[in-house]
């Protein structure tokens, strides 16, 4: 069977790393609430000449060489952000053209959390299809530049990064396994941003309801990863590690029970990067496989759940 197979991962920050101390000399918290709720310990913020397509460009180097791929062989780039670099052209074509390639498939995807879960799946029907033969799948954010920093609920859980995977269309037994999104419009005012090109005009700021948006998360998030498994004919005993979208540790745990899943399957870099949107699940990915704990053959689920609402999971065999 023909099947999308993961050949690389990469994955970058921004330079400059910012503790929860830190944030407290600029804004009305502290070390202890930050972490106490969310498991949060610091975050990377994106500076001057940093942006989400130049970091996606530095994660799709940093993939491609780990899977011996050349940017010349790549015809697809789709990239998942909710803060591209302009309104257009789409942030997947500056990547194109950092890159050096001259003409390929490049797009954006817009799923904010669950954007890269999308854009794998989107890579994956091509793949398979025969339309691309070799795709870059990017998560690459800025949240940093929507946020409003006199909001001490909001502007404590998000950091700036990217992730990105190689795939290659191949015949065997790794490679994606199932895939399964959802979305439901009805819940916009529960996570959203106060702003837009068609409505006021400016970028806005981000909004949220972070109770609702909670309990929302841990059921979508179980049922997602049930469905995913069953798709795939699997049960949650074969899973070797889950990568779940890095919004709060609570949100991790509470998934994981619900699973029935022990804690040390799960891939957890929310304390050190904060809620990076669609980059989280690449960016977990790439440090799990980095460090060892990911290895050739493992079989792993990708899970995530943004403003929509959206979510979905994914299952393959590394």
């Amino acid at each position: 069977m023909r099947r999308s197979v993961v050949l690389g991962a990469g994955s970058a920050l921004p330079a400059r790393r910012v503790t929860n101390e830190e944030l407290a000399q600029s804004v009305d918290t502290t070390d202890e609430w930050i972490v106490e709720r969310t498991g949060i310990r610091s975050r990377y913020l994106a500076g001057e000449g940093e942006t989400t397509a130049s970091l996606a460009a530095d994660a799709a180097r940093r993939a491609l060489d780990h899977a011996g791929v050349s940017a010349s062989e790549i015809d697809l780039i789709v990239l998942a952000t909710a803060t591209p670099d302009q309104t257009f052209p789409s942030s997947a074509t500056k990547v194109q053209a950092a890159l050096g390639i001259p003409d390929c498939i490049a797009f954006d995807v817009h799923a904010v959390c669950t954007g890269f879960l999308y854009a794998l799946s989107v890579a994956d029907s091509m793949l398979r299809s025969g339309s691309a033969h070799k795709a870059l799948v990017i998560g690459a954010e800025t949240f940093s530049r929507i946020l409003d920093w006199d909001d001490r609920a909001t502007c404590v859980l998000f950091g700036d990064g990217a992730g990105a995977l190689v795939l290659g269309a191949e015949e065997g037994e790794r490679g994606i396994l199932a895939t399964k999104l959802h979305a439901d419009g009805r819940h916009n005012d529960l996570l959203f941003v106060d702003g837009g090109p068609s409505t006021t005009g400016t970028v806005g700021k981000l909004r949220m309801k972070g109770r609702e948006v909670f309990r929302h998360a841990v059921v979508n998030l179980a049922q997602v990863l049930n469905e995913v498994l069953e798709q795939a004919g699997l049960t949650a005993a074969e899973v070797d590690w889950v990568v779940p979208h890095q919004a709060n540790a609570r949100i991790l745990d509470a998934t994981a029970r619900k699973l029935g899943l022990p804690a040390e399957k799960v891939v957890v870099t929310v304390d050190e990067h904060a809620n990076t949107s669609a980059a989280s699940v690449p960016l977990a990915f790439d440090v799990a496989v980095k460090d060892g704990r990911i290895k050739r053959g493992d079989l792993v689920i990708l899970e995530a759940m943004g403003g929509g609402f959206t979510w979905g999971a994914a299952a393959l065999r590394y």
